[in-house]
């Protein structure tokens, strides 16, 4: 199997630390990051994508942010205090059984970029994760920051890519039910 090619069976999303004090100071782009990450949850529940939602100390960075918690359905976010979503031993866990039942592609997206988003995909790399980070569906508090974290998600083997390319991806063709559905959502 192509890598790059992500097969809706093979895949799972991960959503990183999009919270409700660390949402707030991102720049303006932000906003547009919630509204991939919408568009990626509602790809994953029409396709039967695996979701996994991380909330990086949720005591001082407050919940996934509302419009994020209305969506995830049986994906309840995992609390972690690691940079690293895969270094926390209950997500790992967690990974580790997907990949026993033949998930090998790794779609993230979220908060901070150049931090946890970074690790992550390094981290899931390391696992032998084929891993594409959603640059669209990223942010940082910075511009500084986020603009360097492409070139940190491809040194670390990961690909970069953006939200309709994920969706189209998985969707593969034409004229389903989920295509119309997503179809609507992007224009």
């Amino acid at each position: 199997m192509n890598p790059l090619k992500l097969d809706p069976a093979r895949s799972v999303l991960l959503v990183i630390d999009v919270q409700e004090r660390l949402a707030p100071v991102m720049p303006e782009e932000g906003k547009a990051c919630i509204g991939a990450i919408e568009h990626l949850l509602e790809g994953a529940r029409l396709l039967g994508v695996e979701v996994l939602v991380s909330e990086q100390y949720p005591k001082g960075l407050g919940l996934t942010v509302a419009p994020l918690r209305a969506r995830l359905g049986d994906h309840a976010p995992l609390s972690k205090i690691e940079f690293d979503a895969t270094a926390n031993a209950e997500i790992a866990a967690r990974l580790d059984a997907l990949r026993g039942q033949g998930r090998t592609h790794a779609v993230v997206c979220g908060m901070e970029a150049h931090i946890c988003v970074f690790q992550t995909a390094r981290g899931l790399v390391q696992r032998g994760w084929h891993t594409q980070v959603v640059g669209d569906a990223t942010s940082a508090r910075s511009e500084s920051n986020r603009a360097l974290a492409p070139s940190l998600w491809r040194a670390a083997g990961a690909t970069v890519t953006g939200t309709e390319t994920v969706l189209f991806d998985w969707l593969g063709q034409a004229g389903s039910d989920a295509f119309k559905t997503l179809g609507k959502r992007l224009r």
